[in-house]
């Protein structure tokens, strides 16, 4: 038996090795964190692989990542339907039922979620790039995710989707608008009885950071990229000082603790960041 060691990253005991076998981070490299206590994705060698159940992945490339799956004949994987890149001809594609998938149709979100079993090698990536973000969850572990970030997981994550309650409203004359700064519905994994691999796709330099109960952070909703399902979020206002209505505004996410949260250097503008608002989700405010 070698030294046991515990991944920085997803707090696996590890014995001897250089690199987790769960989540592919390097344990003889030091995980970095800035002074105000951001962390930077794990230092992930070239072809690293990764094991869950009976089969493995290996991890190649770091402009546009590539994830390769030797699945084994009990093991098999969900994933979104453009993210597939090549797989042996043994190997089927076949559409996954899923539980209210017509809701998530009807909410003007087609989604077409498939899946593959082995025996065989089987490869995904997304056509862009990026990190790739590698989350074994252990049991009974969620992680809420911001819609569009998903690559694949393991059988034995489940998935669901919910209503993060975070909106804001337009009314111009008679017509309104809805803005949804992290979408109108988040993704939701969990790991219920065994543990299961997670696969995301990000932009940017991706970096995580641990709130302590009642820790509260702002952030653009849209460098968002997931959070432990215990942290609490909601909009935030802020406005020059005597124009608290004003569309001169900044308009961020607010993330209460306990839990991991994680963003995304790349972010866009927020839709209608600037529109005056006629109703707003729960919200803070504060004047500069």
């Amino acid at each position: 038996m070698g030294s046991l060691s515990t991944c920085a990253w997803c707090g696996s005991v590890v014995d001897g090795a250089l690199d987790c076998p769960f989540c592919g981070a390097a344990i003889d490299i030091a995980r970095s964190t800035t002074k105000s206590g951001w962390a930077p994705l794990p230092t992930r060698r070239d072809l690293v692989t990764l094991s869950f159940g009976s089969s493995s992945c290996q991890i190649g490339g770091n402009l546009v990542p590539v994830a390769d799956f030797h699945l084994a004949g009990d093991d098999w994987v969900y994933f979104s339907h453009h993210v597939l890149l090549w797989k042996d001809t043994s190997i089927a594609i076949e559409a996954q039922s899923l539980k209210g998938v017509f809701k998530r149709l009807l909410a003007g979100m087609p989604l077409v979620m498939t899946q593959t079993k082995g025996p065989g090698r089987i490869a995904f990536s997304r056509d862009a790039p990026g990190k790739l973000i590698a989350l074994p969850l252990k049991p009974g572990q969620t992680v809420d995710v911001r819609e569009h970030l998903f690559l694949l997981a393991s059988s034995s994550v489940r998935f669901d989707w919910f209503n993060p309650g975070v909106w804001f409203r337009h009314k111009d004359d008679n017509d309104y608008e809805t803005f949804y700064p992290v979408g109108s519905l988040m993704d939701r994994f969990t790991a219920d009885v065994e543990p299961g691999l997670l696969l995301l796709h990000a932009h940017g330099h991706v970096m995580t950071r641990d709130l302590a109960a009642d820790q509260t952070i702002l952030v653009k909703p849209t460098a968002f990229l997931f959070k432990d399902r215990a942290v609490d979020m909601e909009l935030h206002f802020e406005h020059p000082a005597g124009m608290k209505w004003s569309n001169s505004r900044s308009l961020w996410l607010k993330l209460r603790g306990p839990g991991r949260v994680a963003i995304q250097s790349v972010s866009e503008r927020v839709e209608g960041e600037h529109v005056s608002i006629y109703d707003h989700s729960r919200a803070t405010r504060k004047q500069w």
